[in-house]
């Protein structure tokens, strides 16, 4: 599975843009908030990635912050929510918000976003109210204080941690190495969350 691309922006357009890695342009579909934070064509750029697998496709999903990324990866957990749906609801409101109205149960701002139905917003809020810890939006939007220490929040998820506790064992690894690269900031994280 691809995971994280880095290389030059070949080609932008809202929904999706082209990156060339090493002379193969990968396509990925972006929310609005990762395409806002754009360069301009030709420059570098660097972007999480989730991958989706089908028997017709295997689609590419970047994101700006692995925060993002994992927010997405738990919309598409929710039953009737697809990666396109995901990226509509990740465009519609930022994680913040959206963090602040999934713990909420605020149906209408989520019914508010193209796609989202009562039935859909409900079941957003039934199965992602108790993991958005608060916060979420912090934790899901922003980066943990360096790309190293987004890796880290996204290895201790992609290991069974809960996505708060991951935050705050980054930021404490942060705290204690500023500066550490993953291994290191890896390392601190699996003694203190009891690895």
């Amino acid at each position: 599975m691809i995971a994280y691309l880095s290389g030059m922006l070949r080609h932008r357009h809202p929904a999706r843009i082209v990156l060339d890695v090493h002379g193969v342009g990968y396509e990925l579909q972006v929310p609005v908030g990762t395409y806002t934070q754009l360069p301009e064509t030709g420059a570098a750029v660097a972007l999480h990635v989730h991958t989706q697998v089908r028997d017709d496709a295997i689609q590419l999903f970047g994101f700006a912050t692995a925060g993002e990324k994992l927010l997405f990866e738990k919309l598409i957990t929710v039953n009737g929510v697809g990666p396109k749906l995901g990226l509509a609801i990740l465009s519609g409101l930022s994680p913040e918000a959206l963090g602040a109205a999934l713990r909420a149960g605020d149906l209408a701002r989520l019914s508010s976003i193209p796609g989202v139905g009562k039935k859909t917003a409900e079941r957003l809020v039934v199965e992602l109210r108790d993991k958005m810890p608060a916060g979420a939006g912090e934790e899901a939007g922003a980066a943990a204080g360096t790309p190293a220490a987004e890796d880290v929040v996204s290895a201790l998820v992609n290991l069974g941690y809960p996505p708060a506790l991951a935050q705050k064992a980054a930021q404490r690894a942060l705290q204690a190495h500023p500066g550490a690269g993953f291994d290191q900031l890896f390392a601190f994280c699996m003694k203190t969350v009891g690895g």
